[in-house]
């Protein structure tokens, strides 16, 4: 059934004409261009890995389908799951204490100029200082044990944690904060209303950092103290010349730093949409 033409409103005067609606195409959206970019790229390395490293002798280098034949092997006899939860466990742990403890610390020492001089040379002086050298105290003090690894791992993975913190405090505006001030704000309504949340995007920049970290700590740790986990993985098959097998553990933690960084991210844009917004 046709549509009537409608009615002129005014007698002498035709009525308007509907354009019909024309649907704008257009190129794909950002985000999907980014994807795409992402998902080429991968396959290009992962098709020039598997075309050279089939050119290189087995004892110096492997390639994809020999790492994934490998990876399906240790899976099946639950080598690599036991591992990876060894290993996961230590992280997780260590990880969270860092951030709990480097976040109150870089508050306290961005905010109270009486704490930060008491503690800043000490936290300079750690940083500075190559902590993998001071294993064999840590192997002194706490064994071989599940306690040196954590240790390890909290030690190396603090500081980027509490540097970022403190920084972002630093950065707050005082403005901002003798606004509060002036209208009588505590200082715990200070604290979480003003500081905490202008400081958060480098909070969340030191916990991306800090989870680099922690991953390079619990493999030094697995290598020297308790040979267990997805290190021990490393050195064995590093010792039988395994290369296929040796690079399963490896890519298995380059993927971990993968999540976990993304996992970071993703709390990051829930918990402070506006610094999101303001990258778009």
């Amino acid at each position: 059934m046709t549509d009537l033409p409608k009615k002129s409103p005014m007698p002498g005067v035709a009525a308007p004409v509907e354009e019909p609606a024309i649907e704008e195409v257009g190129p794909p959206p950002r985000q999907t261009r980014y994807r795409l970019l992402r998902i080429a790229s991968f396959l290009v390395v992962m098709v020039a890995w598997e075309v050279l490293g089939r050119q290189v002798a087995p004892l110096f280098m492997s390639y994809p389908s020999a790492i994934i034949r490998s990876a399906v092997e240790m899976s099946t006899d639950g080598e690599l799951a036991a591992a990876f939860l060894e290993s996961l466990k230590t992280l997780l742990l260590g990880f969270g204490i860092s951030a709990v403890l480097g976040i109150a610390w870089g508050l306290a020492i961005g905010r109270y100029r009486a704490i930060e001089a008491m503690s800043d040379w000490l936290v300079n002086a750690l940083y500075a200082t190559p902590l993998v050298a001071i294993i064999p105290l840590v192997i002194l003090w706490f064994g071989l044990g599940f306690s040196a690894k954590l240790f390890i791992v909290i030690i190396l993975a603090i500081f980027p944690i509490l540097i970022n913190t403190a920084s972002g405090v630093r950065n707050v505006s005082e403005q901002l904060i003798d606004v509060g001030t002036a209208f009588a704000a505590t200082e715990r309504e200070i604290f979480v209303k003003i500081i905490f949340p202008a400081a958060l995007p480098y909070m969340m920049t030191g916990l991306r950092l800090g989870i680099g970290r922690a991953i390079i700590a619990m493999v030094v740790a697995e290598f020297f103290t308790a040979i267990t986990g997805l290190g021990a993985l490393i050195v064995k098959y590093g010792d039988q010349y395994d290369t296929a097998s040796m690079f399963v553990p490896i890519l298995v933690l380059m993927a971990l730093g993968i999540v976990l960084t993304a996992i970071v991210r993703r709390a990051e844009a829930w918990i402070a949409p506006w610094k999101t917004t303001e990258g778009e």
